[in-house]
């Protein structure tokens, strides 16, 4: 019961843990330390900030790429066998964040021989929503917008993209897909989140961690 009531670390201290209180699977959060963030150690790229608010100690700020990559794994084994998992990044937007809302980004979670791809998208409504051929981002930095304007991509009408929910606890998810552990026999469940094809500046996203949960 406390297990499902409050997660845990892990002795690592990067990673925590808890119960789904109807259904007993063991779920987890990646913190943004046990993530690998292309770029992650370079201060000019990603600031580590202390959180305050976070069941871990410091996330990852993104300061300035053009080039965003965050991946993380978990061993099937770890996970409950026969069970359906959603597999969410935790996040913030800063003040003066730009560059979040458009390209989309691209969710990628593979297990075994299987792989789940969509477009996702760090800075929007909330809603899961049919993106229409008139779609515009609504923020854009000041500096070298004209630049910017000339490489924009407007996704093809029909395409789905996925958009944040505010959490309880004031934090924002994205979900970035669904799978199905089996026997936990799978090996390596791998999670990506990237944007590297546009160009496009990006800053202002804060990292708490990939979160991985039973599917309700």
């Amino acid at each position: 019961m406390r297990l499902s009531d409050r997660p845990v670390l892990l002795t690592d201290g990067l990673t925590s843990m808890w119960l789904d209180r109807e259904s007993g699977a063991k779920c987890y959060m990646l913190s943004a330390r046990a993530l690998h963030i292309s770029w992650g150690e370079t201060p000019e790229y990603w600031e580590w900030i202390p959180l305050v608010d976070s069941r871990f100690s410091e996330g990852a700020e993104l300061l300035d790429v053009c080039w965003l990559e965050i991946r993380g794994k978990i061993h099937s084994k770890m996970l409950s066998q026969n069970s359906t998992y959603t597999a969410f990044i935790v996040f913030k937007i800063a003040d003066g964040s730009y560059g979040l809302d458009f390209p989309n980004q691209e969710a990628s979670i593979s297990i075994g021989e299987n792989r789940l791809t969509r477009r996702v998208c760090l800075h929007g409504n909330g809603n899961v929503e049919e993106v229409h051929q008139n779609y515009r981002p609504d923020t854009m930095p000041a500096i070298g917008a004209r630049f910017r304007r000339r490489n924009r991509r407007v996704p093809p009408p029909g395409a789905i993209v996925l958009f944040p929910q505010k959490r309880a606890d004031n934090w924002m998810e994205l979900e970035m897909g669904k799978f199905y552990n089996e026997e936990g026999d799978d090996g390596e469940v791998s999670i990506s989140l990237m944007e590297t094809k546009g160009g496009n500046w990006k800053r202002g996203l804060i990292v708490q961690g990939i979160e991985i949960r039973a599917k309700k």
